[in-house]
């Protein structure tokens, strides 16, 4: 914890809204092809995954719809900033999310990794939840934390 009182998520830029918008599966660590201006506003956390999909194109897998802002010294275009982004990983990875994307799943970027030496994207096979689900989501969240405040109390 930082002195502010927040946890410090130094090296990490999160699509907290995955995890409530989707039931995931494994995850998988690939790689990402920037230039070097977009590598730089990633390291000072310049950057949105709210919104973003992995899409098939060629048996290659792309980033679609992730922002990355340009921030003091790091001049980005605007058009720049919301580019489609080639991911890498092995063809025996991609083939495995091709099968499940044709099963009827999606594949979701889940969180940037910034801290070690090269970026990195955690991606997942998700299958998207209806209304009722996120509804009874928030109600099972809900009851954990009142139970866990009786149990302080």
């Amino acid at each position: 914890m930082s002195k502010s009182g927040k946890k410090s998520d130094q090296g990490k830029i999160s699509n907290r809204r995955a995890r409530f918008d989707y039931e995931l599966g494994d995850s998988l660590l690939v790689g990402i092809q920037l230039t070097g201006a977009e590598t730089k506003a990633l390291r000072f956390g310049h950057g949105q995954l709210r919104g973003a999909y992995v899409m098939v194109k060629n048996s290659e897998l792309w980033l679609v719809g992730a922002r990355i802002n340009s921030s003091q010294g790091v001049p980005i275009t605007e058009s720049e900033q919301l580019r489609s982004r080639k991911l890498l990983a092995h063809s025996k990875e991609i083939g495995k999310l091709i099968e499940s994307r044709q099963e009827g799943n999606s594949i979701v970027p889940l969180e940037l990794l910034t801290a070690g030496r090269y970026i990195k994207l955690r991606i997942a096979v998700g299958k998207g939840k209806k209304r009722y689900d996120k509804r009874e989501t928030l109600k099972r969240r809900q009851q954990e934390r009142d139970i866990a405040r009786r149990a302080r109390v």
